[in-house]
């Protein structure tokens, strides 16, 4: 075990010991680089993760021995979280040489489209615009407007800056994809050594393990620990509510739960997949799911927040939850000396709380393949189209023979303390024919099933209208 953080920045490897530097291990990537005379481009705008003013973009060894890019907020990401990465900041973007300043290709065209007024957004929007390059030739606009959500800006408007990113990844190869080897040869020397980085300061105890086994002997030593994989959410305890976070056990670096299977019957997601990964995954094959995982945060979150840390979450209007009650999902939970197998509706005990048990991780969701016959659909009702939390999100199921219901899943979350299937409403459907009039009156039932609270997002009304027309568009949509 060993205490310190390496990482590349600048084209050379940074080492961070917290037992001297004075930082905590939960310190945020936006925290450090902001203490940093030399990257104090990152701007902070909100600290949760809306506003994208403190979008970075980081690198880390892929699959075919080359870099992935990915974009993501630095204020919800804790430093020992990029062990082993490059970050790349906007004071990275230009290249320096002995003809003066090139700026990149994203830079270039911010400046010809005007595609930037009072600049607080810009160093992030061009960070956005980078991992759009770098992973994209010709993108469509769907995929601009898709890379520009998480970027808020006040002033500009989003056309000049499609048009820059039009133009922009027009081009070809930058000068990272000069220098890839040698950070590539950078990074395979941190990650060489795979022993679990143990972070202890006076307030603070982190913990990153790189194996299955040893995260889950750190779970059952640590039972007080707070879990993390993405962070999304924790973070903004510390961030928001100003919380000390005391013993943090960080799960991100175990390449054992970010596979994916598929089986004659299953499709089996690690828990670590982030929700982007999971989005293209799903693409053909649960189209309701990569549809609702769309319009869940903003790419930079998608990019590190984990399946198993919103299921694990256990939030009431967790996007993918009511979805995964259709879909029949299982949840696998392992300790050092067994696992368990729950049903992801018997898996959710109360608000904000699962049946893991201390000793135990979210290792793996199993879905079981769809049959022929069965329809589902997946509905998101938010203030806002993308970037905002749910007021009602829906999961829904559906066979019918010869137009009579054999079979329908009606499950919401933002109707109670946890997501709920409508059981009453359903009862009522099966056997019944599809019709709208039986629909109509079904939305009755459902109107009155639920008892949801009045908070800053809806009235209790308001949920419950809307719970009861999604069943009618679910089923204008299927007929």
């Amino acid at each position: 075990m060993h205490n310190t953080v390496r990482f590349v920045l600048d084209d050379k490897i940074v080492e961070i010991d917290f037992t001297k530097a004075g930082l905590k291990p939960s310190t945020t990537v936006l925290n450090y680089l902001r203490s940093n005379p030399l990257h104090k481009g990152v701007k902070e705008g909100c600290a949760e993760g809306d506003c994208g003013a403190c979008t970075i973009v980081v690198a880390e060894p892929g699959n075919n021995g080359d870099l992935l890019y990915k974009a993501l907020d630095s204020c919800l990401v804790f430093l020992p979280m990029i062990h082993g990465k490059q970050i790349i900041t906007v004071e990275n973007l230009a290249e320096k040489g002995k003809a003066g300043i090139l700026l990149h290709p994203v830079q270039q065209m911010l400046v010809e489209t005007n595609g930037t007024q009072c600049g607080y957004c810009t160093p992030g929007i061009a960070m956005s615009l980078f991992a759009l390059f770098k992973n994209h030739s010709s993108p469509s606009r769907e995929v601009i407007e898709e890379t520009l959500t998480g970027n808020l800006c006040r002033c500009t408007g989003y056309q000049p800056l499609i048009e820059a990113a039009f133009e922009a990844c027009k081009g070809g190869p930058d000068h990272f994809s000069r220098r890839e080897k040698k950070v590539m040869t950078l990074l395979e020397g941190i990650n060489s050594g795979r022993e679990t980085l143990e972070i202890l300061t006076e307030s603070q105890s982190y913990y990153k393990p790189f194996t299955l086994p040893e995260a889950l002997r750190l779970r059952k030593e640590k039972p007080g620990a707070v879990v993390i994989s993405g962070s999304t959410d924790v973070a903004l305890r510390q961030t928001k509510k100003r919380e000390l976070l005391p013993v943090i056990l960080d799960i991100s670096g175990i390449e054992e739960m970010k596979s994916f299977t598929e089986t004659d019957r299953d499709l089996v997601f690690g828990a670590a997949l982030t929700l982007e990964q999971v989005k293209e995954i799903s693409d053909k094959r649960i189209p309701a799911l990569n549809k609702i995982l769309r319009v869940f945060g903003s790419l930079q979150i998608r990019n590190i927040a984990t399946l198993g840390g919103n299921i694990g979450s256990a939030s009431p209007i967790g996007d993918t939850l009511p979805l995964l009650f259709a879909l029949k999902a299982n949840i696998k939970v392992c300790s050092s000396g067994s696992e368990r197998i729950i049903p992801v509706e018997e898996f959710i005990t109360g608000y904000r709380k699962t049946d893991v048990r201390d000793d135990e991780l979210i290792t793996e969701v199993i879905v079981p393949k769809t049959p022929d016959g069965v329809i589902l659909e997946s509905y998101k009702v938010s203030k806002r189209r993308n970037l905002d939390i749910s007021t009602v999100s829906a999961g829904f199921r559906l066979k019918t023979r010869d137009g009579i219901i054999e079979e329908i899943a009606l499950a919401f979350g933002g109707m109670a303390a946890t997501p709920k299937r409508a059981l009453k409403t359903e009862q009522f459907l099966e056997g019944k024919k599809w019709t709208r009039g039986t629909v109509q009156d079904a939305m009755k039932i459902v109107h009155d099933e639920f008892s949801p609270l009045s908070d800053a997002r809806a009235g209790a009304e308001f949920r419950k209208t809307v719970a009861a027309n999604l069943v009618l568009k679910f089923y204008s949509e299927t007929t």
